[in-house]
């Protein structure tokens, strides 16, 4: 039986009758960009994150650019973020006419270590960006540290991590602001693109709802260059159909995890969740020196896999030439990785064999 990474039609099919009537509403309403849909659901995401304020964006990618451009990041400024994560980070740096400084990663919990920051700070460095890595925390405490007693701006890209908790507060709480993507394949997903600001900072949702359209405040009124960047009403629809869920879909995506641990432990490296973590497993990422031949063996069997992130960025032709610390970590993550199936709606038998395949490797 093949297993897949994801399964986006049992997870349609298990709302199918919810979704549909939102969007029958909709359609019907005629009205398809920053309606009520939108409006509602971005208190009810900084509702649910402990926050002031949400803004609807495109994008996730979009979500990191605005609020950097939001935050007066620009040429000359330097970005503190790990090498080990998805482009769009250090991209929405360089949108902005900012160099991103890489750091290494802690490689236990593949998160941005703050040991190794200090070491990159010039009088350039403006601003951190640690990434909730595959839906766990990063350290938060240790960096809002830094951030503090060095007078940086401090930005979660929680993209991966919708719903993980960090000591007691959601991310999307832990810094000056934080953003999130709701590509099809996240814990909360839209059936397109999609993104959301989350901050308490009333002066950057007023600036960033101002960029997203057009650099407007007021109709046909421009006080500066702005971008097309909405989240529109029909996904805005889906997600509120599935943000009431989410703390299930993502207790189902733990007990998953659960499963796999108890099999896998000593077998190959798996994901650890630090004390006062709550981690949600967008990705179930294992490390093993022999992750190729691993990947080829579950593959041979149908059971799909992937490697996040098999290429630094700082060895990526658009970053080569920007300032890094000691990528140790880094290197040896990006050769290890592998991440295995999970979604709310594995079956346990599927489970089962996904164990199975890896066991019977070793």
């Amino acid at each position: 039986m093949a297993v897949a990474q994801l399964d986006l039609k049992r997870e349609y099919n298990h709302f199918r009758i919810e979704i549909d009537r939102a969007l029958a509403k909709v359609l019907k309403s005629g009205h398809f960009i920053l309606g009520e849909e939108v409006r509602a659901l971005e208190e009810e995401v900084a509702a649910y994150c402990g926050a002031a304020y949400g803004i609807g964006v495109s994008s996730g990618t979009d979500a990191l650019y605005l609020t950097l451009r939001a935050l007066g990041i620009g040429p000359g400024d330097e970005v503190i973020l790990p090498s080990f994560t998805f482009v769009a980070t250090a991209e929405a740096v360089a949108y902005c006419g900012a160099t991103p400084f890489f750091v290494d990663v802690d490689l236990q919990t593949y998160n941005l270590d703050p040991n190794k920051i200090e070491d990159a700070l010039t009088p350039r460095t403006k601003a951190i960006i640690p990434v909730h890595l595959f839906g766990l925390p990063a350290p938060m405490e240790s960096l809002r540290e830094l951030a503090k007693r060095y007078s940086l701006l401090l930005i979660e890209d929680a993209a991966q991590a919708f719903g993980a908790i960090y000591k007691e507060k959601r991310v999307g709480s832990l810094g000056d602001a934080a953003c999130f993507s709701f590509f099809p394949t996240k814990n909360l997903n839209a059936y397109g693109d999609g993104g959301m600001v989350v901050t308490s900072r009333e002066e950057v949702k007023e600036r960033i709802k101002a960029l997203r359209g057009h650099g407007s405040r007021e109709r046909y009124i421009h006080r500066e260059i702005g971008y097309n960047s909405r989240l529109d009403e029909i996904q805005a629809a889906i997600l509120r159909v599935k943000l009431p869920h989410i703390d299930c879909l993502n207790e189902k995506r733990r007990e998953v995890a659960y499963s796999y641990s108890q099999a896998l432990q000593g077998v190959v490296k798996v994901p650890m969740e630090p004390l006062g973590s709550y981690h949600v497993y967008h990705q179930y990422t294992i490390g093993t020196k022999v992750r190729d031949r691993l990947r080829e063996h579950l593959e041979r069997q149908g059971i799909d896999c992937q490697v996040y992130y098999p290429v630094p960025l700082h060895w990526q032709e658009p970053f080569k030439g920007c300032p890094k610390g000691d990528m140790e970590g880094t290197e040896r993550a990006s050769q290890e990785v592998l991440s295995l199936p999970i979604h709310p709606f594995l079956s346990s038998k599927e489970v089962e064999e996904v164990i199975e395949g890896v066991l019977s490797f070793f």
